[in-house]
């Protein structure tokens, strides 16, 4: 199991655009400075009236398949 570590900070209305479908894919760098990317409606359960604020750990398998998508206090 692959776990990336990064801080997202999206405001309410670039997270509607991903919500609508308009945006596929969020885009971030983690720590480590490697760009990574995945389907943007794994973000919805974490968007409140702000957008999307906090830091962030990323879970995929060994196949590089989506796992979770966690909010790291």
């Amino acid at each position: 199991m692959q776990e990336y570590y990064f801080y997202m900070d999206l405001s309410h209305e670039q997270c509607m655009a991903y919500y609508h479908g308009h945006v596929e894919f969020i885009q971030v760098i983690e720590d480590g400075g490697k760009r990574i990317r995945f389907p943007a409606h794994h973000i919805r359960r974490h968007v409140s009236t702000l957008g999307v604020r906090g830091r962030f750990r990323l879970l995929l398998d060994e196949n590089n398949r989506f796992v979770a998508l966690e909010k790291v206090v």
